[in-house]
């Protein structure tokens, strides 16, 4: 398929650098680029400074779409962390990147293949996009931890977080009940807990308050290490991690983040439909290097 996101002319591109498109979920902002026609593998030191706020572009994340690698599916996303590592599954990420491609190719209805696994993407409003994220996994081997435990209760804790719900959904999740969730400061706790031993691939660190049982507060402290404004991943888990703990019987809850809201859907067969806005920032290039 031909580049459509701009239409400057390959004489402008060469001298200008690699094209991207900016988007964000929520204020969860991320660098897109086209790796479909011309394949793109950025260095881990190119994408610390392509996601730096002061000397690059700044993004939470990084992401490459490429051709898709089955039958079916209209791109693989490639989502890239501020340190450079390779991460599995962002709820935001396939939100923006779903409604750039609907976009694109005129559809209603996409398929992007992820490290998690191949997320069903639709309209659902203007600039509201619906995802399929995937199954809910519970298994202590599945999510993963180091040692066999009850993941209804991990037992690990610091501060006012205690006994968390471990949880996976394309990445390792523990979620922390707390009656409070403005008294708790998760820059000061989630470090230590994102690196705890029961986390061999480290975990994302949610703490979530219960309003009714329809809506809950959430804040994650997310995986390199960043306390972000939305996380689509970590309200999915929140909402299955409290109907776990008997906490809701409801099935669709609201969850509200610092940059806004969205809505989970548990479904019968442990999968979970996220739906919530995304924006356009801007259009760019990166430099050549």
């Amino acid at each position: 398929m031909k580049n459509t996101w701009f239409s400057n002319t390959e004489e402008i591109l060469i001298p200008l650098g690699r094209p991207f498109v900016k988007m964000h979920g929520l204020r969860n902002d991320f660098v897109i680029v086209d790796g479909r026609e011309k394949s793109y593998t950025p260095s881990v030191a190119e994408i610390v400074r392509i996601c730096d706020r002061r000397e690059g572009v700044g993004c939470d994340q990084l992401l490459v779409v490429e051709p898709p690698q089955s039958d079916g599916s209209h791109a693989f996303v490639r989502i890239l962390n501020t340190d450079g590592r390779e991460v599995e599954a962002c709820g935001n990420a396939s939100r923006c990147v779903g409604w750039l491609l609907m976009e694109e190719c005129g559809r209603d209805e996409i398929r992007i293949e992820t490290l998690g696994g191949v997320l069903s993407c639709r309209r659902a409003g203007e600039k509201q996009v619906a995802v399929e994220m995937g199954r809910l996994r519970t298994e202590w081997q599945e999510i993963p931890l180091s040692r066999e435990t009850d993941t209804l209760h991990l037992g690990v804790g610091a501060g006012p977080l205690q006994d968390p719900v471990g949880m996976n959904i394309g990445n390792p999740h523990a979620v922390f009940f707390v009656s409070d969730l403005a008294a708790v400061d998760l820059t000061l706790y989630g470090p230590e807990l994102q690196k705890n031993s029961l986390f061999p691939q480290e975990a994302n660190i949610g703490a979530a308050q219960i309003i009714d049982p329809k809506t809950l507060k959430l804040s994650v402290w997310e995986r390199p290490g960043v306390l972000t404004t939305a996380c689509g991943t970590g309200a999915c888990v929140a909402v299955a991690a409290a109907r776990r703990r008997g906490l809701t019987v409801e099935r669709k809850m609201t969850v509200i983040m610092p940059g806004g809201s969205v809505e989970i859907e548990l479904k019968e067969n442990d999968m979970v439909v996220m739906t919530g806005p995304v924006e356009t920032c801007y259009a760019g290039f990166l430099p050549i290097t």
